[in-house]
């Protein structure tokens, strides 16, 4: 009771609004009244809660740091913690009291100043830190080493290099041994998080260290018990009594309160049967797992999506564990709409020959509902029921009937599109649902629907009799259909044609003719030129073509790629198994550097550095223009490009001037909060080399000096060759600098995906600043990305029309092939064959490749006294296909 009316009052020090306040604290905390100091510093403390700013009391508030008072200590404390930053120079002047705070005789004091140090995170104030927090790691009380352990990490974020070189990482090793639990986990914590920065396993977990976090697992409170599993699903166990032994002693966590200790259970447990071999005991653990999966179901509904969305993956990963409680995943009336979602998926991946009536049963029920949203999804998983199981297939077709007699707009649409689908699955079955579809056509008005609807006109037109009619109804507005609708309709009308040519070759004459002449879209045409040369060449040969077998269709909409499954069922209950994305994608953590790279990086290969002398040789003897390969008597020049004396000066292949774009605005705070440093940046290729040109400003009050550089894990590896060599800055001035990238050194595991950024982090006197710069394609090409005819040829047809993208690029003059060879080739756009059209238009073939071997493959068009270039882009990394489109913008704009 006493400290809850203590609490009540203290509630009055929130409640201030006076003027000249700050001169009244600053005496009341000069005031020999020990109760009067402690509550001015309360007052202090709550103006800063509520954010208004009081650093000016900083040197009044550290002089009340010498006291016995524990909650006065700890009140200063927090509010050193929040300013120190703001006033590195006064902070300093607690250093001596942190020190003599870490030897009291109260554990509390004692890990309180290690804390607060800790926390200060000012490099001035680490080196001080050092000696206490190394004698507070071997405390003969338990609460200062786990303070201590937490502590350590918190360190290596602001001197990574001092922390390794003192020790400290091993004896965070050491404290995993301890007899405490906490101190175990705290450990473990800091282990880990010093790993993610550095990108190193420091928990080296063995065959000897694993029974003593085991042991600590059941002592600790939950979030330490997370940390210990975390750790233990990183365990790849010794054989198969290792892990029988460690999922045994982890199964009582199962029965959790909290979920997060329950996922992260379920974690360990599914690493262990990895290792397990023994049939009886994998059914023993699938049915341990079985119930604290289901109870999780029955959390609040942010809990259950979070459950829900890891169920999905176990139950990919190994279905056999829920494949009888399919019920335990019907949706309840009351669910939000993101849970529904997620209930229906599980239910479709779940469903069997067992249960398929139930799994139908329900989902009708929902496609009944008022959520479209939800009836849409519903009628989809109907279908994707009867793709899945040939013998739900008849009952999943009749409650699609009832559904398209309700003559609700939406669901007749999903249907149509679903019904699609099972006709393709199970040819020629089924068709007693042609007649309905026919008579909801006027209903359908979504492309995807009408795609639907048309293919199955065209695929059944023998069986349908009026199908020439319907198709023609389409015809009329042809060009005001979505591209979708109309390559269908191009293709369904010549279906019809093959099969009723008597009656239909005005219609097929009609489209061929809207697709190929008055279209404007390349695709649709070249579908168009191809089926009018079969009909006009072979019919027969185009009946095999067009109305041939189609490849099986399967469902696999939902399933994760493999690779990534594996990635994610490692990382139950974190945000990667989520979003079911790589947690590369989402999360910027910037690499420490190893010790040791930047020697490496000074230590290339003889002959890399034979391929860049060569490359700037021929970069020097294109930057010379076209007059340097002339001799005396006025010979052609060095590229032999076939230009006379009168020809127009062509233009040189050097790169266009590099263009900065402002990456990191003056107001921009760095990690530590200064501001006052900007960067204006771009990524060019510069003497041969992918080079990262800056510019640095200094708009703060004193010079910037000890410029650092390092980049994050990107999709192409690039890392800085050697550190920045910068002068100091003086305030208002800037300062050029260049840095040499090196592909490969630092190659993220994902795929490139948008946006493509390269992501630096500048260390100066100042901060610690970060920003981002986009790539730029000609900077990354590889000079060895030429593909020989063969090589090109099956890469070429396998991305196909779908991977294509067209574009027009402008030409500050018109050039001739050679010239554009000779401009392509300066990006590292390597020539593999040229075609000539009729219209005397040349056709180039170019290929061109990523240091992680993504390839770009190209047509380009060029066309005599044209300015522009038409070029089709093929690529199976579509994210390259802007970049390139820009590249090729720059170098011929």
């Amino acid at each position: 009771m006493v400290a809850m009316r203590q609490k009540q009052n203290d509630g009055k020090f929130f409640q201030t609004t006076k003027r000249g306040e700050i001169q009244e604290l600053k005496e009341e905390l000069h005031a020999n009244d020990k109760q009067k100091q402690k509550d001015a510093v309360k007052k202090v403390i709550a103006n800063m809660t509520v954010g208004k700013d009081v650093s000016a009391l900083f040197a009044d508030v550290v002089n009340c740091i010498q006291t016995d008072n524990v909650e006065l200590k700890k009140l200063v404390y927090l509010y050193v913690m929040n300013y120190a930053k703001a006033q590195p120079e006064l902070a300093i002047l607690a250093i001596n009291t942190f020190r003599k705070d870490a030897k009291d005789a109260n554990p509390l004091i004692r890990s309180l100043a290690v804390r607060t140090m800790g926390c200060i995170r000012l490099d001035q104030v680490t080196e001080y830190l050092l000696e206490p927090l190394r004698r507070c790691c071997q405390d003969h009380d338990p609460y200062v080493r786990k303070t201590s352990a937490i502590c350590i990490p918190k360190v290596y974020d602001i001197n990574p290099e001092l922390v390794e070189d003192q020790g400290f990482v091993e004896i965070l090793k050491d404290l995993l041994g301890d007899g405490n639990p906490m101190v175990v986990a705290n450990a473990v914590a800091g282990l880990a998080e010093i790993s993610q920065t550095c990108g190193r396993d420091l928990l080296d977990l063995d065959k000897g260290n694993i029974p003593k976090l085991l042991a600590a697992l059941n002592e600790c409170n939950e979030w330490g018990q997370v940390f210990i599993l975390d750790a233990l699903a990183t365990y790849d166990p010794s054989g198969p009594s290792d892990a029988e032994s460690i999922s045994e002693r982890v199964t009582a966590r199962l029965s959790h309160a909290n979920p997060a200790v329950v996922l992260t259970a379920i974690k360990v447990i599914l690493r262990c049967m990895e290792h397990t071999e023994n049939p009886e005991v994998l059914r023993m653990l699938a049915k341990k797992l079985n119930p604290p999966l289901v109870t999780l179901l029955s959390s609040e509904p942010e809990v259950q999506y979070v459950a829900l969305r890891n169920i999905r993956l176990i139950v990919q990963k190994r279905p056999g564990i829920l494949a009888s409680d399919v019920k335990m995943f019907f949706c309840k009336y009351n669910d939000p709409i993101y849970v529904k979602l997620e209930k229906v998926d599980i239910m479709c991946m779940l469903v069997s020959d067992k249960n398929f009536d139930q799994v139908l049963l329900e989902l009708k029920e929902y496609a009944s509902g008022v959520d479209v949203e939800f009836v849409r999804k519903s009628v989809r998983s109907i279908g994707r029921v009867a793709v899945k199981l040939e013998r739900a297939c008849e009952r999943a077709m009749n409650v699609l009937l009832e559904l398209i007699e309700t003559k609700v707009n939406y669901v007749v649409q999903e249907s149509c599109v679903v019904v699609k689908d099972i006709f393709r699955k199970y040819p020629s079955r089924y068709e007693q649902v042609l007649s309905a579809l026919c008579e909801s056509m006027e209903v359908l008005d979504e492309p995807e629907a009408k795609a639907s609807m048309i293919w199955i006109l065209g695929e059944y037109a023998g069986r349908i009799d009026n199908s020439d009619e319907l198709l023609e109804s389409f015809l009329d507005s042809f060009h005001d259909e979505p591209l979708m609708v109309q390559m269908q309709l191009l293709t369904a009308i010549v279906k019809l044609f093959l099969q009723k040519p008597s009656s239909t070759q005005d219609m097929v004459s009609k489209v061929l003719q809207c697709a190929t002449e008055e279209s404007t879209n390349h695709d649709l045409r070249d579908r168009g030129y191809i089926y009018w040369r079969l009909l006009a060449t072979n019919p027969e040969a185009t009946k095999r073509v067009v109305l041939g077998d189609k490849p099986s269709l399967r469902d696999d909409s939902q399933s994760v790629d493999k690779n990534l499954l594996e990635k994610l069922s490692s990382e139950l209950s974190l945000m990667s198994s989520v979003y079911h994305k790589y947690a590369e994608e989402f999360v910027t953590r910037l690499a420490v550097t190893p010790s040791g790279a930047d020697e490496k990086a000074q230590d290339d290969d003889l002959d890399e550095e034979d391929r860049q002398a060569s490359r700037r040789e021929v970069q020097e003897e294109l930057e010379r223009g076209p007059d340097a390969g002339r001799n005396g008597s006025g010979g052609l020049d060095l590229l032999d490009l076939g230009m006379g004396d009168d020809s127009p000066p062509r233009t040189s292949g050097a790169a266009p001037a590099v263009q900065k774009v402002a990456v990191l605005p003056p107001t921009q705070a760095g990690q530590h909060g200064n501001t006052g440093f900007a960067v204006s940046a771009a990524f060019v290729r510069q003497r041969g080399s992918p080079t990262l040109m800056m510019t640095f400003s200094n708009s703060s009050s004193g010079p910037l000096g000890g410029f650092a550089i390092q980049v994050n894990k990107n999709p192409f590896g690039f890392a800085p060759t050697q550190q920045i060599a910068c002068p100091e800055i003086m305030s208002g001035s800037s300062a050029e600098v260049a840095v040499v990238m090196t592909p490969g050194q630092l190659m993220s595991n994902t795929p490139p995906t948008n946006p493509l950024l390269l992501q630096v982090a500048i260390k100066t006197s100042l901060d610690i600043f970060y920003f981002h710069v986009q790539f730029d394609l000609s900077a990354v090409l590889v000079e060895s990305g030429a593909l020989t005819r063969d090589d090109f040829t099956p890469i070429w047809q396998r991305v196909g029309e779908a991977g294509q993208k067209v574009a027009m690029i402008s030409m500050a003059r018109p050039m001739d092939a050679e010239a554009v060879k000779a401009q392509l080739a300066a990006d590292n756009v390597h020539y593999v064959a040229q075609r000539q059209v009729d219209d005397g238009s040349v056709l180039l073939y170019t290929s061109s490749q990523t240091p992680n071997n993504c390839t770009v493959l190209s047509e380009v068009a060029v066309s005599p006294g044209s300015s522009s270039l038409k070029v089709s882009i093929r690529t199976e990394t579509q994210v390259l296909m802007p970049l390139y489109e820009a590249m090729l913008s720059r170098r011929f704009g």
